[in-house]
């Protein structure tokens, strides 16, 4: 009887133990979960926002469109994929003038920037009406070069909507060359009256003097 009483109280004693045990693991758990230290963590390094110029901030956006563009290499006598990315067509908000501007993704890299001009034509490439073909005196490389360009859009609806705008712009240059070449030739016709005019004065000077005597 000794022996199954000493079984009994070693069998509580190992139960309660291990409900001890449990109870403190479980109490230890919450604590952990609940405990709020309020320690703040400061970044490293502080960032401050810089205002990034683009040199189109005195520029209207006429049109901003996904493309790919490509340049034929003259030497290699292939066309060479120049860059995927947005292609914008800008018109200075005090001279007016109208350029091609278009930047690679993610780099921004510019891959064509040149004037938008009566000389610019576009033309269909091999038949397909979701390129375009056209000859630029292109700035992007930092120096005016001769470069023959291809783009091609993503749907037919996308190119024709570039080419209406494109076109649009080239009209409103063209005005603005003839005006600036009316304006040239009416100077040109004034300067020569004054020259003239200039040449009758000197011419009657003489009579007028031999007229005194």
């Amino acid at each position: 009887m000794a022996g199954d009483d000493e079984k009994d109280v070693r069998e509580v004693e190992e139960a309660t133990s291990s409900g001890a045990t449990a109870e403190g693991s479980d109490e230890v758990s919450k604590a952990g979960e609940e405990e709020d230290t309020g320690a703040q963590i400061a970044p490293i390094v502080t960032l401050q926002e810089v205002a990034v110029i683009t040199g189109e901030e005195n520029e209207d956006v006429l049109i901003d469109m996904k493309a790919k563009l490509y340049r034929f290499d003259k030497e290699g006598t292939q066309w060479k994929e120049r860059g995927v990315g947005q292609v914008k067509i800008l018109e200075h908000k005090t001279t007016g003038k109208v350029r091609l501007l278009m930047r690679q993704n993610r780099t921004l890299k510019i891959c064509a920037n040149h004037m938008v001009s009566s000389s610019t034509q576009l033309q269909e490439h091999a038949g397909s009406d979701k390129t375009w073909v056209w000859h630029a005196r292109d700035y992007s490389d930092g120096e005016l070069k001769e470069e023959l360009f291809c783009m091609r859009f993503g749907s037919v609806e996308s190119a024709q909507k570039f080419k209406d705008v494109y076109e649009a712009a080239q009209e409103k240059a063209s005005s603005k060359t003839e005006e600036k070449d009316e304006e040239a030739d009416e100077a040109a016709d004034l300067l020569d009256k004054l020259k003239v005019g200039s040449k009758a004065e000197k011419a009657d000077a003489p009579e007028e003097a031999k007229t005194e005597n």
